[in-house]
């Protein structure tokens, strides 16, 4: 039986041929891995990630009805494969062109070489005095309960939606932006655009977000995530009816920030100097601004939650605590009494 085995195994290492790996075919590998990666990123992100389930399920029937020889069926498929692969498309088409916008976006020799190649000017998108400004007026705005919505133009251009607006090209302050939004006035409804140091444009439509949002959020909010869904701009809201400030980044909203996180949001998509440096050390580690925005919003909510349990908590165990401090009050008083008789 050893002797079997043995020449068995020799029989199989004769037969084995260990395949000529070139340097091509790493690399092939690591294209590959890096398309499937972002692809299934893709899916995780989008609505395709649901779509693809209904997929998945007309895949099963369709694999059932051909076991089964269910003729009618597999002629229906054959005749509207075509078409179906045309419609997936259209239904896909949003999610397809950010995709390709975000692809398009990545700088990859720049995230391979950053000492070599940089872009990055030393004074940035805009000057430290525009964020001041920009920061000023939204909480002057806040403050009073004044509704605003600014949009920050990073790389994505914002012609479109500034051609749906009046032309400004003023220098950004704050005294503008309160007059722009100021109630009453022919410039207060619609977004404010700006780009580099000026506003280019007021009373702008900006494409409202088809997400879910709470129902204390308006039309306002909407659009502001809108547009950020679209683009990589950073919008600014003010709420009209709490005075709250969101920030809406890439897809994602947080809510009721204060100053010095709507400052250090303007920092980063400043992209000045130091800042680039410290954006390039967070890309290197994998987190992004928009994860950012992420773990913010996911904490606030297991805040508000916990701040909510613990005061349920203490209610309820205070009423019990006050009830038999009361009775002990009554008793004793009630012992003096006869004391006193």
């Amino acid at each position: 039986m050893i002797q079997s085995i043995t020449s068995n195994l020799e029989s199989y290492l004769q037969n084995f041929h260990m395949p000529v790996i070139r340097w091509t075919d790493i690399l092939e590998m690591l294209i590959l891995a890096f398309l499937l990666y972002h692809i299934f990123l893709w899916f995780k992100n989008t609505r395709a990630r649901s779509l693809m389930k209904g997929i998945i399920v007309i895949i099963v029937f369709i694999i059932i009805a051909a076991l089964l020889n269910m003729t009618t069926i597999l002629w229906i498929v054959r005749n509207v494969a075509s078409i179906a692969i045309i419609a997936l498309v259209v239904l896909l088409q949003p999610e397809l062109r950010s995709a390709l916008e975000s692809l398009g976006e990545k700088n990859i020799f720049r995230s391979l070489f950053p000492s070599l190649i940089s872009s990055t000017h030393p004074e940035g998108r805009f000057t430290d005095t525009t964020i001041n400004e920009i920061v000023r007026g939204t909480f002057a705005m806040a403050r009073v309960k004044t509704g605003a919505l600014i949009v920050v133009e990073q790389k994505t251009p914002l012609q479109e939606y500034e051609r749906t607006g009046i032309t400004i090209d003023g220098v950004v302050t704050s005294q503008l932006l309160i007059n722009i939004f100021e109630k009453n006035t022919p410039l207060h409804d619609g977004a404010v655009i700006i780009r580099g140091d000026r506003i280019t444009s007021a009373t702008c439509y900006l494409p409202l977000t088809d997400n879910k949002l709470d129902k204390d959020l308006g039309t306002r909010h909407r659009a502001g995530l809108g547009i950020s869904e679209v683009t990589d701009s950073l919008t600014i809201i003010v709420s009209e009816e709490t005075g709250q400030v969101s920030l809406a980044y890439k897809g994602h909203l947080e809510r009721d920030v204060n100053q010095d996180r709507v400052r250090r949001a303007l920092e980063l998509l400043q992209d000045k100097g130091e800042n680039a440096e410290k954006k390039n050390g967070s890309e290197a580690g994998g987190t992004d601004e928009s994860s950012v925005f992420r773990v913010r919003t996911a904490r606030k909510r297991k805040a508000g939650a916990g701040a909510g349990g613990k005061k349920k908590t203490e209610e309820a165990g205070t009423e019990p605590g006050a009830a038999a401090s009361a009775e002990g009050t009554a008793s004793a008083e009630k012992q003096g009494k006869r004391g006193e008789a």
